[in-house]
């Protein structure tokens, strides 16, 4: 997977960003390393690259501003680079389009282990809901490979949602959590379950994550549609 998969790496700090190149590199990672958010915006612009690794206190633009910047055109993937685990800029990178996180300092191992995680679940690809697993046998009524959910509709084939007929743009994490919601409506998933099934962990990861993505994908498609069940987890209203 590593073979040919540009990496955009957005970090300051020489030694960090001289030192985690050189170990993506290692691992088959072609990679474009910027000291800055600015360079890092037009490297993203002229490259293409498949995901961007993206420090949060970067100078010029913050790596939160890039982020934003980078989701306004596109949905590569993103992780977030933070130097602690309980910083609000965490969730402000999550919330501004970001899909994953990793604390510094962090072990080359860790950090290519969640990178391959991000690709595989977007399937090496950058389009909206690519990568994302089709559904299991779902309760909503459709047409086809069209669930309906009220005004809310998702084409699992064409990977493509509406809501009262308007064309809603998910990033592809949306998409699968979307999914796998709609794969059991009714059903209360815990935050656990949807790392393990959306976020690829085989480990114990932040809930966080789950929890900000979930309340961007309510203001995609409707704020009642996604019902929190306090102390289990999540469900989508059938």
């Amino acid at each position: 997977m590593a073979e040919h998969t540009h990496v955009l790496f957005v970090e300051d700090d020489d030694v960090i960003r001289e030192a985690t190149q050189l170990a993506l590199e290692r691992d088959g990672f072609v990679v474009t390393a910027m000291p800055d958010g600015l360079s890092g915006l037009e490297a993203f612009r002229a490259d293409q690259p498949d995901i961007a690794l993206l420090d949060v206190m970067v100078p010029g633009l913050d790596g939160v501003s890039l982020c934003r910047r980078i989701r306004d055109e596109s949905t590569v993937p993103v992780i977030m680079l933070s130097a602690r685990a309980d910083s609000i800029d965490v969730v402000l990178g999550l919330e501004a389009g970001a899909d994953d996180y990793v604390t510094k300092p962090f072990d080359g191992a860790v950090l290519v282990a969640r990178i391959r995680a991000v690709l595989r679940r977007f399937g090496h690809a950058s389009g909206p809901g690519a990568g994302a697993a089709a559904p299991a046998e779902s309760g909503g009524a459709g047409d086809g490979g069209v669930l309906t959910f009220g005004d809310l509709e998702i084409d699992t084939e064409g990977m493509e949602v509406h809501r009262a007929g308007v064309p809603v743009g998910l990033t592809p994490t949306e998409m699968r959590l979307l999914l796998e919601f709609s794969s059991a409506p009714g059903t209360v998933l815990s935050r656990d379950k949807l790392l393990e099934r959306v976020w690829d962990y085989g480990w114990g990861g932040d809930t966080r994550v789950v929890d900000v993505h979930v309340q961007r994908l309510r203001t995609k498609v409707g704020q009642d549609r996604i019902e929190t069940v306090r102390g289990f987890g999540y469900k989508l209203r059938a």
